[in-house]
């Protein structure tokens, strides 16, 4: 693609040879001529000057260097534009493999893509335009919108509801039990301690949800777990039930909510966080990777930290970290005093 038609497409400014072309995209370090690169985080700059890219795309105010640069204000979004221009993903033409299983009362939509060795259940109903790989299970009355695109074994239990353009990566499982067991008050011996609680609710993907490779969004007890509109959901993630997961939300590899937690929308949880059950991180929260969260967090806020050692002399820590600040203040006026 030559830059004059990229830079068109992505409304960017172009500096440099229109007639260029581009035909893939790599990392600053990696790229080669025919190759297009991008520089959102100021950090690696200096990179772009030694690039061997043809065009890098960049914020208007990046200084010139030898690349010809594309400027826009938000490069990010701006190259993940451009590699669907220079990547052509698999395409999936209608039709349904003769070794897939569609029960007889499945409701399955125009245009689908049913690959082998799929399962769809009694009563579930797909939209429109669905592609299902291979090995991938829709159960009983599950109810599926349109553009639906499951990788190969991904899993949608019984009785789910998922809107439109939702996404599952390889793997990912909506739906299953969550985890709730009441223990015996005197347990007989050599009888099981639990008394698993059934799971008798539900997990609702809205719109535009995506949930990556090995992540589970449980179903709930009663009720439901529900994940709104355009929120994603990384690899390895778990999703307790009874959970709300808000709008635009992020949730990164290996992040994990305790049952009944409630985030907001346009929150972003880093990698390993880990959230206590019945609590509430507000709208447009951050938590950084590795934190461990056991109170409510604000919206609009951003936390970090974990720890884990005696829990009283733990509770008694944080109470008093919380007021180190106040500490210092004291002991630097009664330094003063002196």
């Amino acid at each position: 693609m030559k830059l004059s038609a990229l830079a068109a497409h992505l409304g960017a400014s172009l500096l440099g040879d229109p007639d260029a072309e581009v035909t893939s995209a790599a990392g600053l370090e990696e790229a080669r001529p025919g190759q297009l690169t991008f520089v959102a985080n100021p950090n690696y700059a200096s990179l772009a000057r030694t690039t061997q890219a043809t065009a890098v795309v960049v914020e208007p105010s990046f200084s010139e260097i030898a690349a010809a640069t594309l400027r826009i204000a938000n490069p990010y979004l701006a190259f993940a534009r451009a590699l669907e221009f220079l990547y052509e993903a698999p395409m999936y033409a209608p039709g349904i493999h003769p070794t897939a299983v569609i029960a007889p009362t499945a409701a399955v939509g125009l245009h689908a893509h049913i690959g082998a060795y799929v399962v769809i259940g009694d009563h579930a109903v797909l939209g429109d335009h669905a592609t299902l790989l291979p090995h991938a299970v829709v159960y009983p009355h599950a109810h599926i919108g349109s553009h639906f695109f499951a990788h190969a074994h991904a899993i949608v239990r019984e009785r789910c509801r998922l809107g439109d353009h939702v996404t599952l990566q390889n793997g990912a499982i909506i739906g299953a039990d969550g985890f709730g067991f009441a223990r015996y008050d005197t347990p007989a011996p050599d009888a099981p301690a639990w008394h698993k609680i059934q799971q008798t609710g539900v997990t609702v993907l809205d719109d535009h949800v995506e949930v990556q490779a090995n992540a589970t969004v449980d179903r709930a007890s009663i009720g439901e777990t529900r994940v709104h509109t355009g929120a994603k959901i990384d690899n390895l993630v778990m999703v307790g039930h009874g959970s709300s997961v808000g709008a635009n939300t992020l949730l990164c590899s290996q992040v994990g909510l305790a049952g009944s937690t409630k985030v907001g929308k346009d929150a972003i949880l880093a990698g390993q966080v880990g959230v206590a059950g019945h609590l509430t991180i507000g709208d447009g929260a951050t938590i950084t990777a590795q934190s461990g969260i056991i109170n409510d967090v604000p919206a609009g806020s951003t936390v970090s930290g974990t720890y884990a050692f005696d829990r009283i002399k733990w509770l008694r820590s944080y109470a008093l970290f919380h007021r180190l600040p106040e500490i210092l203040r004291e002991i630097r006026q009664k330094a003063k005093e002196v």
